[in-house]
């Protein structure tokens, strides 16, 4: 922090350069790549854009060595996502191997309808995000064999996966189980569980809604799936064992394990139902001509964790669906991981947020007018950091004064920053939250982003919430002299 005061301020202009210029290098990107411009691409404008800020905060002082650790230490706080990324390669490779996922799909397209299939996965993605607290483990076990379902069913995918995501953020939202609840409850100084009755209020309209849609982007008429169950039980034999994986995880989630522990757990127990029901499955994956069985078993498993499974059933719906998954599949999405998280690093080292966000917040004179600017400050933070609790914290910090300015009770803020910070991450393709989502569902952040219902509503019913002055709580005469006090 010392160190940062020794640097005299960015100008407006010099702040906006760095922005400016990874939203016009990805926009670039994107023109030019389509959705392959999140192989590799979209790391190289980031790679620029961090040149760019890095170059600017010299010539302001800053020595590179300030500003490298800057970015090491940013990637260093995404170490904890990036090994969750891995860990879901391994846990889709060992379940489309073991057959969890195609057990997903044989029994939901006996129970499931298109005619209410994408209100169906939200709710049954909020049910279980609000149950664990986490919208990654959400998505990355129940999401993925939804997505199997709706593939079966030929729907569009990009709705499925803004139906999957829309549910899943319900629950990181609302749950006092989720670390992104608690954290913006502590943040702004709020107790969790009057935060949670707040944000449950937001984040229920913005649900309801957003099922509402989903059953109206249902497709009427009969589906006929009785040709691919017939195939599915010839080649996996599925049985209700092979939802002990599935079982496991959501059971250590619910004990608090923590997520890369409980998933990569979970891919293990994948490896091993699949070698107990499917051994030959597993030997022939492993391609082990001479080797003794108990160690082509372990070789077919080691190769389903670290390259994922390839199905060879001959069935192509089945071989598309069960080919998928392991740690490799995973890299270009931790690529861009460390590459927005190193600009995030440089960008908030030099001060550039802060200068862009502080005129906002003084030139707001209405409760609307500062609500708009706190969402706008959480959502730029999201797009600069490309780290969802950043957004959350931040702006949480830098508001702060200003709300309690206005009276406004601690809940007001933490429940607005809530409701703004963890939907829209999901939102952003190099943010590691909109990274995460399209590597494990298998489409494109751009693709899904205009159906995700629930997370483009929740921020802006947080403003709508103010400039109609609805459950905007004041704070205690006490309260808010201690609050001008922090």
């Amino acid at each position: 922090m010392t160190e940062a005061r020794q640097q005299p301020p960015p100008t407006f202009a010099e702040a906006s350069v760095p922005i400016a210029s990874l939203i016009l290098l990805v926009g670039l990107s994107y023109y030019l790549f389509g959705d392959a411009g999140a192989g590799g691409p979209n790391q190289v404008a980031l790679v620029l854009a961090t040149m760019i800020a890095v170059f600017l905060a010299w010539r302001r002082g800053y020595t590179f060595d300030q500003l490298r650790q800057a970015a090491t230490d940013s990637v260093g706080s995404g170490l904890g996502a990036i090994f969750i990324l891995l860990a879901v390669g391994s846990l889709i490779g060992t379940w489309a191997m073991s057959g969890t996922l195609v057990a997903m799909v044989y029994y939901g397209l006996q129970i499931l309808s298109p005619n209410y299939f994408y209100m169906t996965a939200s709710i049954i993605c909020a049910l279980v995000s609000i149950s664990i607290g986490s919208s990654w483990t959400t998505v990355g076990t129940i999401g993925v064999g939804l997505m199997g379902i709706s593939q079966n069913m030929e729907l569009n995918p990009a709705i499925t996966a803004a139906a999957i995501i829309s549910g899943a953020y319900f629950g990181d939202t609302s749950s006092p189980l989720s670390d992104s609840a608690n954290l913006a409850a502590g943040t702004a100084g709020a107790d969790l569980y009057q935060h949670l009755r707040e944000t449950v209020v937001i984040a229920g309209l913005a649900l309801v809604i957003a099922i509402g849609v989903f059953w109206l982007f249902g497709r009427p008429g009969n589906f006929d799936a009785s040709a691919k169950l017939t195939a599915i039980q010839q080649s996996f034999g599925v049985t209700p064992i092979m939802f002990l994986p599935l079982v496991v995880v959501i059971g250590l989630a619910l004990l608090k394990v923590p997520p890369f522990s409980a998933i990569f757990i979970g891919a293990l127990t994948g490896g091993a139902l699949a070698v107990i029901v499917a051994p030959d499955r597993v030997v022939a994956f492993a391609g082990a001509d001479g080797l003794p069985k108990w160690l082509a078993l372990i070789k077919g498993v080691w190769l389903a964790l670290a390259e994922g499974y390839r199905s060879s059933t001959g069935f192509a719906p089945i071989d598309l669906l069960a080919t998928r998954g392991g740690m490799e599949s995973m890299l270009n999405t931790v690529w861009l991981v460390i590459t927005a998280l190193a600009f995030g690093g440089v960008v908030e080292k030099a001060g550039y947020l802060d200068r862009i966000i502080g005129p906002i917040i003084n030139a707001a004179k209405s409760t609307g007018a500062l609500m708009t600017s706190m969402v706008a400050a959480v959502i730029t933070t999201n797009i600069v950091t490309a780290d969802q609790y950043m957004s959350v914290v931040l702006p949480a910090r830098m508001f702060k004064d200003a709300f309690a300015k206005r009276e406004f009770a601690p809940v007001v803020l933490s429940r607005s920053v809530g409701v703004s910070g963890t939907p829209s991450s999901a939102l952003i393709p190099w943010n590691s939250c909109g990274a995460y989502m399209a590597a494990t569902l298998g489409v494109s952040t751009i693709s899904y982003a205009p159906y995700a219902v629930f997370n483009l509503l929740s921020p802006l019913l947080a403003i709508a919430f103010a400039y109609a002055n609805i459950r905007m709580p004041r704070s205690q005469p006490g309260l808010l002299q201690g609050a001008g006090r922090h």
